[in-house]
């Protein structure tokens, strides 16, 4: 190919995408598909490099998950996901890419992305608990690929977290139903 038939693939390909980001949304409400292309190529990245690093060690993968390590990571997934997107103290670092609204049930708060550029997409990213828990599974995967004793232990304080947050709530409800408050 020469540099005018380049050009011109590449124009047909603007072309292409700014026609998929008009036609994109039916109720007419700008989605930042040009940001999610960006994390997902990020996430891509990222798993890949975790990969490289789990590869240079050369430790042989296993045949198969052990059931009980899916399921600490299950559950450490899930409350580390919801420390860093939901709870107040890890507010400040979603401050940059997001409004604050109000609080959201115990400890959490509800905060919505910046509408600015990237910043709605990472915002995005980091107010949801489901978006963020695929990038902490990757973390903790290859944590455990990596470093599995210690990635162990930070998953069962993650899980023991899990637990005592099941236990405060339902004390408080338990309280809540016996006192008519």
């Amino acid at each position: 190919m020469d540099a005018t038939s380049d050009g011109r693939l590449a124009e047909r390909l603007r072309r292409r995408w700014r026609r998929t980001e008009r036609t994109y949304s039916a109720a007419g409400e700008d989605r930042p598909l040009r940001g999610y292309l960006a994390a997902m190529a990020a996430f891509g990245v990222y798993t890949a490099g975790w990969a490289t690093v789990v590869g240079m060690r050369g430790r042989p993968l296993p045949d198969r998950p052990v059931p009980w390590d899916v399921a600490l990571t299950a559950v450490a997934t899930f409350r580390l996901s919801r420390l860093l997107s939901k709870a107040s103290v890890t507010s400040p670092l979603r401050a940059p890419f997001t409004v604050f609204q109000g609080p959201q049930g115990p400890a959490e708060l509800h905060e919505e992305a910046r509408p600015e550029g990237a910043k709605d997409t990472v915002g995005e990213l980091v107010t949801c608990p489901f978006c963020m828990s695929v990038w902490v599974a990757s973390t903790l995967t290859a944590g455990q690929l990596l470093w599995p004793r210690a990635t162990r232990i930070t998953m069962g304080a993650l899980t023991a977290l899990a637990g005592a947050d099941a236990l405060q709530l339902t004390y408080g409800a338990l309280v809540a139903k016996t006192t008519g408050e």
